[in-house]
């Protein structure tokens, strides 16, 4: 059964071809012009994969509004930010939301076809695979990460982050102790645009998720001026 992608853009040629592409690419797609809209096809059917607009018609900040409300039904859904605003604030707001990733206008319809493919079969694998029966999972300390599933774990539960967060976490704990620079945390992110703020943004949201299953989690800390180290 083909996945289903929905895409919300409020501006009618660039949603056809978001959707033409996308179709293309074998999977079923669910276009929707307004917050409205899209809320109303959800309530029908949850798509696999979301890519949303922030701008919907009159509502500056449609596309954050319904990221809350997409996360509140399928807190693991992934959700892609495409749009025309991409200075620093949205795009902590955005990951601050929980979005998978946060792409800036105008893109390579085959580039976003692509990062559809890749953050679905992240989302397969954690569903489909735990790290019990994972071989290719690494303990350290009381944490085990998963390389191919991208699946992290804290004293036995099971932590979604996102693959931005994932590969973040990785570099930071592969020599537990040392501390880790903003500038190699930043090369982890494999985004460009990255400031120090966008880092520490992407830590709150890895220690806040460490923190819903232990709230004594406390093995990030911070290297003021300089990074990231993490300490159990």
């Amino acid at each position: 059964m083909a996945k289903c992608i929905a895409i919300v853009e409020d501006d009618p040629d660039q949603r056809a071809n978001y959707a033409d592409a996308i179709t293309k690419k074998g999977y079923e797609v669910h276009a929707y012009g307004s917050r409205e809209e899209a809320l109303s096809g959800f309530d029908t059917r949850l798509p696999d994969l979301a890519i949303l607009d922030i701008i919907l018609g009159e509502e500056v900040d449609g596309g954050f509004q319904l990221c809350r409300d997409l996360l509140t039904r399928a807190p693991s859904l992934p959700v892609i930010f495409l749009t025309e605003r991409i200075n620093e604030i949205d795009k902590i707001s955005g990951l601050r939301l929980g979005a998978w990733d946060y792409l800036p206008k105008p893109i390579s319809l085959d580039y976003l076809a692509e990062r559809i493919s890749s953050l679905l079969r992240i989302h397969e694998a954690r569903s489909e695979q735990s790290e019990q029966d994972s071989p290719t999972a690494k303990k350290i300390g009381e944490l085990t990460l998963d390389q191919d599933a991208l699946l992290t774990s804290w004293r036995g539960n099971r932590i979604d982050l996102s693959g931005t967060e994932f590969r973040m976490l990785a570099k930071l704990v592969r020599v537990p102790g040392h501390a880790v620079s903003y500038e190699t945390l930043m090369n982890a992110t494999m985004q460009s645009l990255v400031t120090n703020n966008t880092i520490n943004t992407h830590m709150r949201n890895i220690r806040k998720k460490f923190e819903k299953v232990d709230k004594d989690f406390g093995c990030i800390k911070s290297e003021y001026g300089f990074g990231y180290r993490w300490s159990e």
